[in-house]
């Protein structure tokens, strides 16, 4: 049987990752190399070599993967290595990061000794993570792996990174077994999709414009609600093939198969459409979200949404509890793990800005995850600006204590704490006579005051302020979906309890906020001690903040209820009615949960035999799937 046509599920993976004298063209040179053999989604043999080159390695290319001189002077040559790395990739597929470089590196190597290349399947985790996690923007190697929740000790050498791809690779393989039954499949999934240049070229690349369109099934979208909501297109055998969301279920469905749009593989196969109502728009993209990791379905590999673009333009500034001598640093996602996060901010530059103001201020770390160890202090050090626990003797509770009065700066008013704070230590320095450090501390505070007035965005901890969101409907006043946000977490969600009745009822109705009141104690028991330094974030959920957070930064005037401290019946009841009101809604409705719905076919089928007419279905979950977050 030929390679590519083997099951997927039990091929034998070689993880590649090279390093190179960091020239170009002809004049690129192969200087370490690394493998890992990957089987049944776990690591096993390791094998690296050093290579010689030709010639000398630049200072930078040294500094920058720490391989010296000295140490290429002493590795083997090209032509005692190369046989070795080919007896390896015999009926194996290689997998790199970035494929298309160590294919290119390696088999220039292999020509330049005389060998043959043994060219055999590529897969690339960089593509993969495109397919697969269309919401993580950032690919490059250390941060898909910490976006994964792997962690990384060494970067830039050979052998280290291949077992970072091999740990990304085993991350993602299910996912890529959803897609690709075979090994073949898998390296047509994820080819590069650049539209060839060539004459014969096809312009529709993958998909077919209505007039070019073989017949396809009729699909009646009349059943279909005109409420916000998620979609789901399948096959005639019930396969997911596409989950799409919008603020009209009928209206965007129906677009697909319009006769002016170019339309996706996947709507040849598609026979059945199944929905989920929501309630608002932000329900709607947290179940699509969540809808699309869940089955995984082939039309959304290349899903690439507003959300997750205007998500780009927020970042958070983030502080991983679970790591020695913690730093601050600027990410595009709430940290992962154990960790204090803050944001959504708008313009990276001003909360690198604020961090360096921060790790002055405090004498925190300035350099990166890994902490170095030196023998005499860093600049910042020597100007009294970090706490220098690089030179190995600081006390850990020392810094420890320091750190925690940074992060509860974000607990409050952050920008009237910070400025607090510099003033108190002006107004300390001057006490002491020291009138140099006081000008210093003046010209910190305007800089200080400057990217404080820049930075747009919420300049609080996500965790320390739990609420109770109200998003209303696009089109019908009085109804929401409830979002309960604890713990730096999204805990629960779902229609308002009531709101998801199809008519208000008589005005005046009485509320009956039992159901939503213990929801809420229900969510505050699983969010822990409110106040706590950090909160614990499931990696699986940073997507799903990301979301949440874009949004809400966009919308800022969503009616919100603070949970701290508990409110009670009468309150919740009380901030129900100032929604409705301010939503435009002259009419109540009875706070009651709607009963949840089974799933039944709502068209007609052709008596006799299945029908290929499209089966509108409502897909009536349990009250847990859409009132409660799976952890």
């Amino acid at each position: 049987m030929e390679l590519s046509e083997q099951p997927l599920a039990g091929a034998e993976f070689i993880v590649v990752d090279t390093e190179t004298n960091g020239l170009g063209g002809d004049a690129c040179e192969l200087t370490e190399i690394g493998t890992v053999l990957v089987g049944g989604g776990e690591l096993h043999d390791r094998w690296e070599s050093l290579v010689r080159t030709n010639m000398p390695l630049g200072r930078g290319i040294q500094r920058f993967t720490g391989i010296t001189q000295d140490q290429i002077d002493a590795a083997p040559d090209p032509e005692a290595v190369l046989p070795s790395l080919a007896l390896l990739l015999q009926g194996r597929v290689m997998v790199a990061h970035s494929a298309a470089f160590d294919r290119r590196v390696l088999r220039q190597a292999f020509g330049r000794v005389g060998l043959e290349w043994p060219d055999p399947p590529v897969l690339c985790t960089a593509a993969l993570a495109r397919a697969v996690l269309p919401l993580q923007r950032a690919r490059k190697l250390t941060l898909l792996a910490d976006a994964l929740g792997i962690e990384v000790d060494i970067a830039h050498r050979a052998l280290a990174d291949a077992e970072t791809c091999a740990r990304i690779l085993c991350a993602l393989f299910p996912r890529l077994c959803a897609h690709a039954a075979t090994i073949g499949d898998a390296v047509a999934l994820l080819r590069s999709r650049r539209r060839s240049r060539g004459a014969g070229a096809s312009k529709q690349s993958g998909r077919q414009y209505a007039a070019g369109a073989r017949e396809l099934p009729q699909l009646d979208f009349e059943q279909l609600p005109q409420d916000p909501g998620v979609y789901i297109f399948r096959d005639g055998a019930g396969r997911p093939l596409y989950v799409g969301k919008s603020v009209s279920i009928r209206r965007r469905a129906r677009a697909h198969f319009a006769p002016s749009t170019q339309r996706a593989a996947w709507t040849a196969h598609a026979e059945i459409v199944d929905y989920r109502a929501t309630t608002s728009e932000l329900g709607a993209l947290i179940l699509e979200n969540r809808l699309i990791k869940e089955l995984k379905p082939p039309g959304n590999v290349r899903l690439t949404s507003r959300v997750a673009r205007a998500a780009d333009e927020h970042h958070y500034i983030c502080c991983r509890l679970d790591i020695s001598f913690p730093i601050l640093e600027v990410a595009q996602a709430p940290a992962a793990g154990h960790a204090v996060s803050i944001g959504p901010l708008r313009g990276r530059r001003w909360a690198a800005e604020l961090v360096e103001q921060l790790d002055s201020i405090f004498g925190l770390r300035h350099c990166g995850r890994k902490l170095p160890r030196r023998d005499a202090p860093s600049a910042y050090g020597q100007m009294g600006r970090c706490l220098s626990p690089c030179l190995g003797d600081l006390d850990p509770n020392l810094y420890r204590r320091r750190l925690d009065e940074a992060l509860r700066v974000f607990h409050g008013d952050a920008r009237r704490l910070l400025l607090d704070r510099l003033d108190e230590q002006m107004r300390a320095a001057a006490g002491e006579l020291n009138y140099e450090r006081a000008a210093a501390l003046h010209r910190r505070r305007r800089g200080l005051e400057a990217i404080l007035g820049s930075l747009d965005g919420a300049l609080e901890a996500t965790h320390v302020r739990p609420r109770l969101i109200l998003a209303p409907h696009p089109a019908e006043a009085g109804r929401f979906d409830a979002l309960w946000l604890a713990g730096g977490r999204l805990l629960d969600f779902g229609p308002l309890p009531g709101g998801a009745h199809p008519g208000p009822l008589r005005p005046g109705a009485p509320l009956d906020p039992a159901e939503l009141h213990d929801r809420t104690a229900r969510v505050l028991a699983r969010a822990g001690r409110i106040g706590e330094l950090g909160a614990h974030v499931p990696p699986g959920e940073i997507d799903e903040l990301r979301i949440l957070g874009t949004y809400l930064a966009s919308h800022p005037d969503l009616p919100s209820q603070p949970l701290d401290p508990a409110p009670d019946a009468p309150a919740l009841n009380a901030f129900v009615r100032r929604a409705q009101m301010l939503n435009g809604s002259s009419q109540t409705s009875a706070l009651t949960l709607a009963p949840a719905s089974t799933l039944a076919p709502a068209s007609t089928l052709v008596p006799g035999g299945a029908s290929r007419r499209t089966r509108a279905r409502a897909i009536g979950p349990s009250r847990g799937d859409t009132a409660a977050l799976v952890t």
